[in-house]
């Protein structure tokens, strides 16, 4: 396959990713959104994690929300878990990497909080404790996911929410979860701002 061709296929297949993320997620996405913004009306906060590029997204994620996204308005709370490498660091070395998310969850984390958790596969093991911790805390959690949902999608509870996008390649799920926060974080402002 020739570069041009390569590019091609490239944008072809994401807007057929994003397409089907629409036809099977819409509904969904609105009711994460209106979860968010209900619990920042509360006075709760949102704690986001991922590794890799899902870390990114949490990180993305949060600061949209922290400073600003497409209009003025008042800053709201969110943590990216990702961000503090001493922390992250030491636990990492002094119990496992399997908890370097659910420990900040259990100090930082209350009733009524929401988990935004963030794993293309489904499968990392402490995005998944994270889940566990979130859960201990009474907290709901919103979980971006893809292919087959993983061993998160088996710890989630009826009262969360699950956006798994219906395809299997890495860079697909990911090019789809960006727009989702961009969509949550509209919904977010306009729920809580009224913007039109």
């Amino acid at each position: 396959m020739n570069a041009p061709d390569l590019i091609q296929h490239h944008f072809q297949h994401s807007i057929k990713a994003k397409q089907a993320t629409l036809d099977s997620l819409s509904d969904t996405i609105v009711d994460a959104g209106q979860l968010l913004a209900q619990a920042l009306l509360n006075g709760h906060k949102i704690l986001c994690c991922g590794n890799g590029g899902s870390a990114a997204d949490a990180q993305h994620f949060s600061s949209e929300l922290l400073n600003r996204y497409e209009r003025e308005r008042p800053s709201l709370p969110a943590i990216a878990l990702t961000t503090d490498t001493s922390t992250i660091t030491s636990i990492a070395n002094d119990y496992d990497y399997k908890e370097i998310f659910s420990k900040q969850i259990r100090a930082l984390g209350q009733t009524g909080d929401i988990l935004l958790a963030i794993s293309t596969s489904g499968n990392s093991w402490n995005v998944v404790k994270a889940i566990e911790a979130a859960h201990e805390k009474a907290m709901i959690v919103i979980a971006l996911t893809g292919k087959d949902g993983g061993h998160m999608s088996d710890e989630l509870h009826e009262s969360d929410i699950e956006l798994r996008i219906p395809v299997d390649v890495t860079a697909r799920i990911q090019e789809c979860h960006g727009l989702i926060i961009h969509c949550l974080c509209d919904l977010i402002d306009r729920e809580l701002f009224g913007y039109d």
